[in-house]
């Protein structure tokens, strides 16, 4: 499976983003897709994700403001980033699940800034 992510980049507090990404390869076996982050000197964590029959997880600190989405015939996600705040810059990745595997994009920056 291969991913690739596109959207992200520089945006005042309080601003909104969309992150997009797509599946290519194996894609009849993905299961969950997600997407993850990582901030400067800190762990990769979850930041939202939706299984194939749509139930969704968020992290307490996006729930309300970030809403997840997936198309299950273009086999793509999608991350709808609003309110955002200087504590949600990180590199984002896509994230996919399939038969037992993880499968990771290339990671996109979104920085929150004024």
């Amino acid at each position: 499976v291969q991913l690739q992510a596109s959207g992200g980049g520089l945006v005042q507090p309080g601003g909104s983003l969309r992150l997009s990404c797509v599946a290519s390869g194996s894609i009849f076996s993905i299961n969950a897709m997600g997407w993850y982050r990582q901030a400067p000197g800190k762990q990769r964590e979850l930041v939202a994700r939706i299984t194939s029959g749509g139930v969704t997880t968020y992290a307490d600190s996006v729930k309300g403001r970030f809403t997840i989405s997936r198309d299950n015939v273009k086999i793509t996600v999608a991350l709808q980033m609003n309110s955002l705040k200087p504590e949600d810059t990180a590199v984002y990745y896509c994230w996919v699940t399939a038969q037992g595997y993880n499968y990771w994009g290339q990671g996109t920056q979104v920085t929150v800034s004024s």
